[in-house]
């Protein structure tokens, strides 16, 4: 599958992953990928705590969407955050319930309304996310999801609240986000991980949570954090006086280590978890921006480009 065939083929990509792996970094990257090969994208943030707009040097996301990031001569990247009480505020409105949700938002009541039920406030969110992907306004939509503990149950959600509510409002929009979830031309879960043991054991556990519990398809797994693979480490030094050389040789051994050790978590994951991976390069830096994003979605289009020769060479 080409790059242009790989965004297109779902409408939402919901980045999903355990906190510290890159998740928000890889969101904004895939948003940006999906602009440069064409496609009219909006990022969404869930309840305003992720940074991916310094992905693009802008300012915070708010609710309502704005532009990011113009590729030249093709798509966009559009953003915005999205809150379960605004979005309560949105649907109240839409349904002819305005003064009741101006009365909630000038009390202060909208958090109590909101958590009233289990599971009510992802509904509310995801719901959201429906519309957008009903609307058809933008090409595809990315959801920088919360991390991995918190996924799961943001996307059992709507099971959930099915269970419990047998008609009505609440049963309607529960039944509605879960026939997007589980169709994958609309819908599928991107997971992001790190080619270290708990974080290849937790993105095992979550696929097939998902897969098990949701519903939903899966994409290719995107391993971020790869140590580009260098030649001659195990060469000794022969310039400079012996504190440099032993220097170089200590930091020869420990890269060629940490290689060893990222190769072996990775197949790994191979062995447990029959996904394709796109693996994203370590950056050495310690803050993501724009510069940074645009190599990332670079390695990305890169990445989906080799699992297509790859598909290409095994079809004969």
């Amino acid at each position: 599958m080409d790059p242009a065939s790989f965004f297109a083929a779902s409408r939402v990509v919901i980045v999903a992953g355990k906190g510290g792996v890159g998740k928000t970094v890889v969101s904004a990257a895939l948003a940006r990928a999906a602009a440069i090969v064409g496609l009219d994208t909006v990022l969404v943030e869930i309840d305003g705590r992720a940074s991916s707009h310094r992905s693009f040097d802008a300012e915070p996301l708010e609710y309502h969407e704005r532009d990011l990031w113009r590729a030249p001569g093709a798509g966009r990247v559009r953003g915005r955050s999205i809150t379960a009480d605004r979005a309560l505020v949105e649907y109240l409105h839409d349904h002819g319930l305005a003064r009741i949700a101006d009365r909630l938002q000038k009390s202060g009541a909208l958090e109590v309304v909101a958590t009233a039920t289990p599971g009510l406030k992802d509904l509310l969110v995801l719901g959201k996310i429906k519309q957008l992907e009903v609307a058809r306004q933008r090409d595809l939509v990315v959801v920088d999801a919360p991390a991995s503990g918190h996924a799961l149950g943001f996307l059992r959600a709507p099971s959930v609240l099915l269970d419990l509510a047998g008609a009505g409002p609440i049963h309607h929009q529960a039944r509605e986000a879960m026939a997007m979830l589980q169709d994958p031309m609309r819908c599928q879960v991107v997971l992001v991980t790190i080619p270290e043991e708990t974080p290849v054991d937790e993105a095992t556990e979550t696929a097939y949570a998902l897969e098990d519990e949701v519903g939903v398809a899966l994409g290719p797994i995107v391993v971020n954090g790869v140590y580009e693979p260098l030649t001659g480490l195990e060469r000794v030094p022969r310039t400079g006086d012996a504190a440099v050389r032993a220097a170089l040789t200590a930091a020869a051994e420990l890269r060629r280590h940490r290689q060893l050790h990222q190769n072996a978590e990775r197949q790994r994951l191979a062995a447990a978890l029959p996904l394709e991976q796109v693996a994203l390069p370590f950056l050495f830096t310690p803050t993501i921006g724009a510069t940074e994003s645009a190599e990332l979605a670079d390695a990305i289009l890169e990445g989906i480009g080799r699992l297509a020769d790859r598909a290409v060479a095994k079809n004969g």
